[in-house]
């Protein structure tokens, strides 16, 4: 089979996602009859923006993670919310990104949808706090969730046995 190009890690991905969502509505905010399309800029400021918005991302993942730990937040809130953040740290995806077009569903669709809701699903004063305690602790290092990798892997294994138990009883 052909490769299809360089892989992406989620980070990447996610990263890319992040800064075209974010161009989309600067572009809107600037010219709204211009539409998405934002304007002729330089390499160098692209680039820039662009590792700017990504910071940004960080530390809004970073800061629902905070937020879902006060006890402000309403427990939808908190499960939800510890779900998507342990799927956005976790290094393995739900989806592997070997997999042809639904690879990247996860990571282009799935994890910014999650983001957004969770939080609209928090209180704007927690999450502000968390924001702000976000940015001071994203200065010392990124933070890995190893107990959600656990769990997706976990999930990869029981469907992987259920699919042998089902193929094994097809074969009958």
């Amino acid at each position: 089979m052909p490769s299809l190009g360089p892989r992406l890690t989620q980070d990447e991905i996610i990263n890319v996602v992040a800064y075209v969502r974010l161009l989309a509505q600067q572009a809107r905010h600037e010219n709204p009859q211009r539409g998405f399309m934002p304007q002729p800029r330089t390499m160098k400021k692209f680039l820039g923006e662009w590792k700017q918005r990504v910071r940004e991302l960080k530390t809004q993942v970073y800061a629902l993670y905070l937020a879902y730990q006060d006890p402000r937040v309403p427990w939808y809130a908190k499960v939800f919310t510890a779900l998507v953040v342990g799927y956005a740290f976790s290094p393995i995806d739900l989806i592997p990104d070997f997999i042809p077009i639904l690879g990247y569903v996860d990571d282009l669709v799935l994890v910014p949808l999650g983001i957004a809701l969770a939080i609209r699903m928090i209180p704007t004063d927690v999450l502000a706090e968390a924001q702000a305690k976000a940015r001071e602790v994203l200065v010392k290092g990124k933070p890995v969730n190893r107990a959600a990798a656990i769990a997706i892997v976990i999930i990869w294994l029981l469907l992987a046995g259920l699919t042998i138990r089902f193929l094994v009883g097809f074969a009958r």
